[in-house]
């Protein structure tokens, strides 16, 4: 069992290293909000530090999922963040979704101060994080993704080395580029099933058996049919998500037209009130009078 530091206790980080608690890990953590670091040690009967570096201090590996990349900055670098609390020779592993670039940035620190740095954001959601199913994309050196892969592990369904730094940010944008085509094509389906005056249950039923199958289809369309929207990531998270992979794409020539317009829609969904409702809310968007 490895000594760990998990900073970040949000939806996502609170399970996360609650896995590794389970698993046996000596778990020491760090949250903005002390209040919430204080009752996560509790719960586990582990231990909590008042900034990232004493947390940091003798860990073997630093978790961390924040929510952007300043935050990820605040809690990495200066005086007070990991970096400075780290041993040569440890590892961070950052499960923020945030840019290529600042991964690549981070690594380079890290390896001047003899430091390891893995970039893994993770795909699966609060539910994902829950029963410790979650998709991990991973970018850096082999050596250093072997010696963290049985920590990644406790809480992975999947985990893959993808390639150099900043692969596993760049493999996160692929999948919110698919996650906003399929869920805005779905959004269509039914509305459209609703307008012609099909039963859309019965007609999801039907093509799910066929070509048009997938896990948003299944996992979503009860509670987009029932104007349900609180089961899963956030708009305003997905359109953060979004600006990282569109800026990315300007620079590296990929041409994203739906994925640009999908963004569009999703921030009329956060006009409309939305930004905390799921990523399945696109087709609140098409009911709305104006929209119709």
């Amino acid at each position: 069992m490895a000594k760990v530091a998990f900073i970040g206790l949000g939806v996502m980080g609170y399970p996360m290293a609650g896995h590794l608690a389970r698993a046996g890990h000596q778990l020491c953590v760090y949250n903005r909000t002390p209040a919430k670091a204080a009752q996560w040690a509790a719960e586990f009967a582990a231990s909590s530090a008042p900034t990232p570096r004493e947390a940091a201090q003798g860990a073997e590996f630093v978790m961390v999922c924040v929510g952007n990349d300043d935050d990820l900055r605040s809690v990495v670098l200066g005086a007070d963040g990991a970096f400075a609390g780290m041993a040569p020779g440890a590892i961070l592993v950052d499960h923020t979704t945030a840019s290529a670039n600042v991964a690549r940035e981070l690594a380079v620190q890290a390896s001047e101060r003899q430091l390891g740095f893995l970039d893994a954001p993770v795909s699966g959601g609060q539910a994902g994080a829950q029963n410790a199913a979650l998709t991990i994309m991973v970018g850096g050196e082999p050596a250093m993704y072997a010696r963290a892969e049985p920590v990644i592990q406790t809480y992975a369904r999947m985990a893959r080395l993808m390639g150099a730094t900043g692969s596993g940010q760049l493999t996160k944008m692929v999948n919110q580029i698919c996650i906003g085509g399929l869920v805005q094509g779905l959004s269509e389906a039914l509305h459209f099933a609703q307008c012609a005056g099909l039963d859309g249950m019965a007609a999801m039923e039907v093509i799910s058996k066929g070509a048009a199958q997938s896990w948003q289809l299944e996992n979503r369309h009860k509670a987009m049919l029932a104007g349900e929207f609180d089961f899963g990531f956030a708009v305003d998270w997905m359109r953060k998500d979004l600006s990282i992979l569109l800026d990315e794409a300007r620079h590296n020539g990929a041409q994203l037209p739906v994925t640009a317009l999908v963004d569009q829609f999703y921030a009329d969904v956060q006009a409309m009130g939305g930004g905390r409702w799921d990523t399945s809310s696109l087709i609140a968007r098409l009911k709305a009078p104006h929209k119709a």
